[in-house]
């Protein structure tokens, strides 16, 4: 492969799921150097959460190449191959194990891409965790202010270098602002584990039928992220799909799936209980609220936004209640509904362009390593087939060509039967556990 020129850019994004995908994807095109012209090669980590052909479309982002890959297969690749910039688009545990086993893979090396990550949403849990294992990227990029002030107090409070830190926004966020629809929409954007159980899933279905039969004129919208079988970034023990079946649905009523951005162009009013929609709604000044009927807590992730001005119950948007969100809050959380969006990449941009320009780079240099974490980094690398020092184990998963008729149908009824077992048979042990 060729190496790339000032203006041609080579970046490879590896992404776990679909929500990561669009994620990683975009922030490729938004953080690479203006007036590049970008080569996109797209690897996909196989595993429970592989997106389907129909989830990649339903994303809308392409790539001039996308395949399925092992960790161990993707290492292997990236060890030969010329590229420009590495976007980790994986869970905690995935960003580290690949950053040991880069290290390892460019340890010969003279020059080496420029590794980014970051997270595709809201940060409301695991903070340090996630954070530390993220630990070893040239950038981590922080989607707000206050996101870059709290990753750059995690890193300096364990002595780790936190000069990794960069201020952007989260990447899909755009379209046409608010304007309103004839008839008024609705909009409820679920999430696939938030809440977990079915009485709580149920109880919000309940009331968002409820609303429908309440408003007649209005048009009442359930916005799903995945249909049964499918998989996204979390898992779905319990599809509204399912539960809606159980219920007489008013003719106002309806479920719909898609590109968020597209139910977005025709909302009047998005509710959800700790989405990003309702960040990609605040940029676009859609009324928005998160739900408190379940309770404002950190098991639910709408404790993030206390302050906002958009925390509500079913009964008041019942009765009519309008939100109003607080300007100084929308803008600490990246919204950028100021219009200051276009100019929320630029120190991401103009630190490539200075790393781009340097040539040699120093090795990853993660803050867990075997002295500093003995007891815990070896379980992250085993788990995705890697040795302490990140070379791949013997008899690590690999492919170097496209799995063959029985694999695929082998790997498919692997994961069916996964999925079975997390949205049949797992709930059922529950319940029976609490008898």
């Amino acid at each position: 492969m060729p190496a790339s020129t000032s203006n041609s850019l080579r970046v490879a994004v590896l992404a776990d799921s679909d929500t990561r995908w669009k994620w990683g994807a975009l922030t490729a095109n938004r953080i690479s150097p203006a007036e590049s012209d970008i080569r996109l090669d797209g690897y996909l980590l196989r595993g429970r959460a592989t997106p389907t052909a129909r989830q990649l479309q339903e994303v809308g982002v392409r790539a001039d190449s996308l395949r399925e890959v092992t960790g161990v297969e993707f290492l292997r690749t990236l060890r030969e191959a010329e590229y420009d910039i590495v976007v980790l688009a994986l869970v905690g545990g995935a960003v580290q194990a690949m950053l040991h086993g880069l290290g390892h893979a460019w340890q010969e090396r003279a020059k080496r891409p420029v590794v980014v990550t970051g997270y595709v949403g809201v940060v409301y849990e695991k903070l340090a965790d996630g954070l530390l294992l993220r630990h070893g990227a040239d950038l981590v990029l922080a989607n707000s202010r206050q996101d870059a002030e709290r990753f750059t107090a995690v890193y300096e409070g364990v002595g780790a270098d936190a000069s990794s830190v960069t201020e952007v926004a989260l990447p899909f966020l755009g379209g046409a602002a608010y304007e309103k629809h004839d008839p008024y929409t609705v909009v409820f954007a679920a999430q696939p584990s938030v809440p977990e159980s079915r009485k709580d899933r149920m109880y919000l279905l309940e009331r968002l039928v409820r609303h429908a039969r309440l408003h007649p004129d209005r048009e009442v919208l359930l916005k799903l992220r995945s249909k049964p079988g499918e998989h996204t970034t979390h898992i779905e023990e319990q599809p509204y799909q399912k539960l809606a079946q159980r219920l007489d649905l008013p003719a106002n009523f309806r479920l719909v799936y898609g590109h968020m951005g597209e139910v977005l162009d025709r909302t009047d009013l998005l509710v959800t209980v700790s989405s990003t929609a309702a960040l990609e709604s605040l940029h676009r000044r859609i009324p928005t609220v998160l739900l408190t009927d379940l309770g404002v807590r950190e098991s639910l992730g709408n404790h993030h936004f206390v302050g906002s001005g958009c925390l509500a119950s079913w009964d008041q948007l019942d009765a009519g209640h309008r939100p109003s969100p607080d300007e100084e809050w929308v803008a600490r959380q990246g919204v950028a509904a100021d219009g200051a969006y276009e100019t929320a990449f630029d120190a991401a941009r103009t630190r490539i362009a200075e790393l781009l320009d340097k040539g040699e780079r120093p090795s990853l240099a993660p803050y867990y390593t075997p002295v500093t974490a003995p007891g815990y980094l070896p379980g992250i690398l085993a788990r995705h087939h890697l040795a302490p020092d990140g070379s791949p184990l013997p008899g690590a998963p690999a492919a170097d060509t496209e799995p063959g008729p029985v694999r695929q149908i082998v790997r498919r009824a692997a994961r069916g039967a996964y999925r079975h077992g997390v949205q049949r048979v797992a709930p059922v042990i529950r319940r029976m556990g609490e008898l």
